[in-house]
């Protein structure tokens, strides 16, 4: 693709959502804001992640906060828009490019809405190669990147800029910040020159998403996903209990599916905080982070984010590998199962 138009935004938006690992926000509300955006301004220029000039400024953009809450308190396009323009006007430099903080129904297509009414193109790329609850759990944080001077803004026109110390202090804060606005926030953070970028992100994310999402719409099969991503199956069953609640920021909790067909007679069970973080069948851990645990529907391969797993869904749960470094050192201590209070070694993924 060289540019994303209004034909390509449904596809992404559903391939979006199974990188997303049961985060990164309700495809079906990025899509309408993305829509609105380029029926306003246009389609957007999609630029690979290598033609990235070294000096370009780039921006990625996101929203904040639970995905439970932006299912009722729906985000604005008018917030994103001043997220970045906010933070550009903080360091005082034009932006040339935008970019995804992170793979996610909502969270891949913000950086549409931004890079359409601003005019930029956006990097075929992003911080994660899936999304993460936490704002310094990209790999560009491995790399030396800074998380600030990151902007934030709410749909009634508050706006902020923080400056900290480290970007654990910058999620800290800025997750205050999202809950003081009502648990969600547009935000603009890790400006990096081109050639950082070049050297941090994950290239091809959005094509990815868009081929993941013609797959899925044409074959409707599980089977053709996980051969995409390289993973494998993990269970099928019915969704028999779900226990999700927000807190501090994040939807927390666990589901429960009862097995059928092979896995008939056994339990899944899968924690999540806005993604999915360990799957156990039967007390034994079959996947955790960082690699990447999604559950789809089971007849039509469409993903199932941790908002909407509701009692009594036919799903099937898959897990893919991870970018390679997120399996480093530094990659574990920033995402590993123990970050996140399990103390298991991460239980990565194999074909």
């Amino acid at each position: 693709m060289k540019e994303l138009t209004h034909d390509h935004l449904d596809d992404v938006a559903r391939g979006a959502a199974i990188l997303g690992t049961g985060g990164g926000g309700d495809p079906y509300i990025g899509r309408l804001l993305a829509a609105a955006a380029v029926r306003e301004h246009g389609p957007v220029p999609l630029v690979a992640l290598e033609e990235v000039p070294d000096d370009a400024m780039v921006l990625p953009v996101a929203m904040m906060g639970a995905p439970t809450v932006m299912v009722e308190k729906l985000p604005s396009a008018e917030q994103v828009g001043l997220a970045a323009r906010t933070l550009a006007g903080y360091l005082g430099k034009e932006l040339t490019h935008i970019a995804c903080a992170e793979a996610g129904g909502v969270n891949s297509l913000i950086p549409v809405v931004a890079a359409a009414q601003l005019g930029l193109p956006l990097v075929d790329a992003d911080g994660m190669g899936r999304a993460f609850p936490e704002l310094q759990m990209v790999l560009p944080t491995i790399y030396g990147v800074r998380a600030t001077p990151m902007a934030y803004a709410d749909e009634k026109g508050n706006r902020g800029v923080l400056d900290t110390v480290d970007n654990h202090w910058a999620e800290r804060l800025a997750r205050s910040a999202a809950i003081d606005m009502g648990c969600s926030s547009a935000i603009s953070t890790f400006a990096m020159s081109g050639a950082q970028a070049r050297e941090s992100m994950v290239p091809g994310t959005l094509s990815l998403c868009a081929e993941l999402g013609r797959l899925a719409r044409s074959t409707k099969s599980v089977a053709a996903v996980v051969e995409r991503l390289g993973g494998r199956t993990l269970f099928t069953g019915k969704v028999i209990d779900v226990a999700r609640r927000t807190q501090t920021g994040f939807a927390r909790g666990e589901a429960r599916l009862s097995g059928m067909d092979d896995d008939a007679g056994r339990e899944l069970v899968l924690r999540f905080q806005n993604e999915h973080l360990v799957a156990e069948r039967d007390g034994v851990v079959l996947a955790s982070v960082p690699d990447l645990i999604c559950v789809l529907h089971t007849e039509t391969s469409e993903a199932v984010t941790t908002e909407l797993l509701r009692f009594g869904q036919r799903v099937t749960v898959i897990a893919a590998p991870a970018d390679p470094r997120w399996h480093t050192e530094a990659g574990i201590e920033l995402a590993g199962p123990r970050y996140f209070g399990y103390d298991i070694d991460p239980v990565g993924v194999t074909a």
